[in-house]
């Protein structure tokens, strides 16, 4: 199966949960889409939660998330999400 990239990076659905970085980098974005309503054919999110996680599998939980907040769209969402990751890669 392919993955699917943007902008170097995979980007994976599973059900309701999104990730988004590579795996053996520091950091990933994910994102959990709380609520949806319908528009037409349309499932759209109406609440998101967006994380910056910590990939060291040697921390707790709790330890891993290093930023968060919710966003009452999928754009909103990706688009903080990603210029959040970006700064957190960028930090030594």
């Amino acid at each position: 199966m392919k993955t699917l990239m943007y902008k170097g990076k995979p980007l994976v659905r599973q059900g309701r949960f999104i990730f988004y970085g590579q795996p053996d980098e520091k950091y990933i974005l994910f994102m959990n889409i709380l609520e949806t309503k319908k528009i037409g054919n349309l499932e759209v999110a109406t609440k998101v939660l967006v994380q910056i996680q910590n990939t060291d599998e040697d921390i707790s939980f709790n330890e891993k998330i290093v930023k968060q907040c919710e966003k009452k769209n999928f754009y909103d969402a990706f688009e903080i999400g990603t210029i959040w990751l970006e700064r957190a890669l960028k930090q030594k």
